[in-house]
Protein backbone atom coordinates (compact mmCIF):
# COMPACT_ATOMS: atom_id res chain seq x y z
CA UNK A 1 0.00 0.00 0.00
CA UNK A 2 1.40 3.59 -0.92
CA UNK A 3 2.33 5.78 1.74
CA UNK A 4 -0.15 8.63 2.33
CA UNK A 5 1.81 12.31 2.97
CA UNK A 6 1.98 13.48 6.80
CA UNK A 7 -1.39 14.55 7.51
CA UNK A 8 -3.20 13.14 5.18
CA UNK A 9 -5.67 10.35 6.44
CA UNK A 10 -6.48 7.67 4.37
CA UNK A 11 -9.62 7.28 2.48
CA UNK A 12 -12.10 4.69 4.15
CA UNK A 13 -14.90 4.06 2.25
CA UNK A 14 -18.75 3.06 3.60
CA UNK A 15 -18.12 -0.61 2.71
CA UNK A 16 -15.17 -1.63 4.86
CA UNK A 17 -16.90 -1.53 8.36
CA UNK A 18 -19.93 -3.97 6.89
CA UNK A 19 -17.28 -6.60 5.46
CA UNK A 20 -17.21 -5.65 2.14
CA UNK A 21 -13.83 -6.61 0.68
CA UNK A 22 -12.15 -6.47 -3.03
CA UNK A 23 -13.02 -10.43 -3.04
CA UNK A 24 -16.72 -9.67 -2.10
CA UNK A 25 -17.10 -7.23 -5.21
CA UNK A 26 -15.47 -9.57 -7.32
CA UNK A 27 -17.81 -12.16 -6.14
CA UNK A 28 -20.96 -10.37 -6.63
CA UNK A 29 -20.03 -8.71 -9.76
CA UNK A 30 -19.14 -12.03 -11.58
CA UNK A 31 -22.39 -13.68 -10.02
CA UNK A 32 -24.98 -10.89 -10.68
CA UNK A 33 -23.62 -10.80 -14.48
CA UNK A 34 -23.51 -14.30 -15.12
CA UNK A 35 -27.62 -14.32 -14.24
CA UNK A 36 -28.09 -11.39 -16.33
CA UNK A 37 -26.55 -12.99 -19.26
CA UNK A 38 -29.29 -15.72 -19.16
CA UNK A 39 -32.14 -13.49 -17.98
CA UNK A 40 -34.61 -13.72 -20.90
CA UNK A 41 -35.13 -9.72 -20.51
CA UNK A 42 -31.90 -8.30 -20.20
CA UNK A 43 -29.62 -11.11 -21.45
CA UNK A 44 -29.80 -9.74 -25.00
CA UNK A 45 -29.80 -6.26 -23.96
CA UNK A 46 -26.74 -6.74 -22.60
CA UNK A 47 -25.51 -9.06 -25.38
CA UNK A 48 -25.74 -6.31 -28.17
CA UNK A 49 -23.78 -3.41 -25.35
CA UNK A 50 -21.21 -5.30 -24.11
CA UNK A 51 -18.48 -6.84 -27.05
CA UNK A 52 -16.07 -7.38 -24.37
CA UNK A 53 -17.20 -9.17 -21.18
CA UNK A 54 -13.99 -9.68 -19.51
CA UNK A 55 -13.22 -5.75 -19.79
CA UNK A 56 -16.82 -5.14 -18.48
CA UNK A 57 -16.61 -7.18 -15.54
CA UNK A 58 -13.08 -5.72 -14.70
CA UNK A 59 -15.01 -2.31 -15.07
CA UNK A 60 -17.90 -3.06 -13.40
CA UNK A 61 -15.31 -3.88 -10.12
CA UNK A 62 -13.56 -1.04 -10.49
CA UNK A 63 -17.00 0.62 -10.10
CA UNK A 64 -18.15 -0.71 -7.58
CA UNK A 65 -14.87 -0.96 -5.46
CA UNK A 66 -14.78 3.07 -5.65
CA UNK A 67 -18.38 3.70 -4.76
CA UNK A 68 -17.54 1.31 -1.80
CA UNK A 69 -14.51 1.42 -0.93
CA UNK A 70 -13.42 4.80 -2.06
CA UNK A 71 -10.23 3.17 -4.13
CA UNK A 72 -11.01 5.90 -7.03
CA UNK A 73 -10.46 3.22 -9.85
CA UNK A 74 -13.22 3.48 -11.96
CA UNK A 75 -12.48 5.58 -15.24
CA UNK A 76 -15.83 5.80 -16.84
CA UNK A 77 -19.22 7.71 -17.27
CA UNK A 78 -22.17 5.68 -16.60
CA UNK A 79 -24.77 7.91 -17.92
CA UNK A 80 -23.20 8.23 -21.07
CA UNK A 81 -22.91 3.74 -21.62
CA UNK A 82 -26.18 4.05 -20.72
CA UNK A 83 -27.55 6.50 -23.36
CA UNK A 84 -26.03 4.90 -25.99
CA UNK A 85 -28.78 2.13 -25.25
CA UNK A 86 -31.68 3.39 -26.26
CA UNK A 87 -34.34 0.17 -25.43
CA UNK A 88 -33.45 0.43 -21.85
CA UNK A 89 -36.88 1.54 -20.13
CA UNK A 90 -37.51 1.45 -16.65
CA UNK A 91 -38.53 -1.90 -16.55
CA UNK A 92 -35.36 -3.25 -17.24
CA UNK A 93 -33.62 -1.15 -14.57
CA UNK A 94 -36.24 -3.01 -11.98
CA UNK A 95 -35.74 -6.49 -13.56
CA UNK A 96 -31.80 -5.24 -13.25
CA UNK A 97 -32.19 -4.14 -9.31
CA UNK A 98 -33.91 -7.35 -8.62
CA UNK A 99 -31.43 -9.73 -9.28
CA UNK A 100 -28.60 -7.62 -8.27
CA UNK A 101 -30.16 -7.44 -4.79
CA UNK A 102 -31.12 -11.28 -4.63
CA UNK A 103 -27.72 -11.84 -5.90
CA UNK A 104 -26.10 -9.49 -2.75
CA UNK A 105 -28.22 -11.68 -0.30
CA UNK A 106 -26.87 -15.09 -1.84
CA UNK A 107 -22.89 -13.81 -2.13
CA UNK A 108 -22.75 -11.28 0.59
CA UNK A 109 -22.52 -10.87 4.22
CA UNK A 110 -25.88 -9.77 5.15
CA UNK A 111 -24.41 -6.16 6.13
CA UNK A 112 -22.66 -5.96 2.73
CA UNK A 113 -24.93 -6.94 0.61
CA UNK A 114 -27.47 -4.25 2.33
CA UNK A 115 -24.96 -1.68 1.41
CA UNK A 116 -24.71 -2.75 -2.32
CA UNK A 117 -28.72 -3.13 -2.37
CA UNK A 118 -28.89 0.36 -1.22
CA UNK A 119 -26.25 2.06 -3.57
CA UNK A 120 -27.83 0.29 -6.23
CA UNK A 121 -31.05 1.75 -6.25
CA UNK A 122 -29.39 5.30 -5.57
CA UNK A 123 -27.22 4.92 -8.19
CA UNK A 124 -30.28 3.17 -10.47
CA UNK A 125 -32.47 5.71 -10.11
CA UNK A 126 -30.19 8.49 -10.67
CA UNK A 127 -29.42 6.64 -14.22
CA UNK A 128 -33.56 6.45 -14.62
CA UNK A 129 -33.80 10.21 -14.07
CA UNK A 130 -31.12 11.27 -16.18
CA UNK A 131 -31.62 9.11 -19.01
CA UNK A 132 -35.64 10.00 -19.10
CA UNK A 133 -34.79 13.48 -18.77
CA UNK A 134 -32.27 13.38 -22.13
CA UNK A 135 -35.09 11.79 -23.94
CA UNK A 136 -37.70 14.37 -22.89
CA UNK A 137 -39.69 11.62 -20.66
CA UNK A 138 -41.65 12.65 -17.23
CA UNK A 139 -39.48 12.41 -14.94
CA UNK A 140 -41.95 12.88 -11.62
CA UNK A 141 -43.37 9.28 -11.61
CA UNK A 142 -40.04 7.91 -10.76
CA UNK A 143 -39.23 10.01 -8.26
CA UNK A 144 -39.57 8.69 -4.80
Amino acid sequence: MAKLPRGVAPRIGPGVEVGVTEEVIHRQVHTFYATVRHDPALGPIFDRAIDDWDGHLAKMCDFWSSVLLMTGRFKGSPMAAHARIPEIRSTHFARWLHLFAQTAHAVCPPAAAELFIAKSEMIGQSLQLGLAASRGEETDRLRN
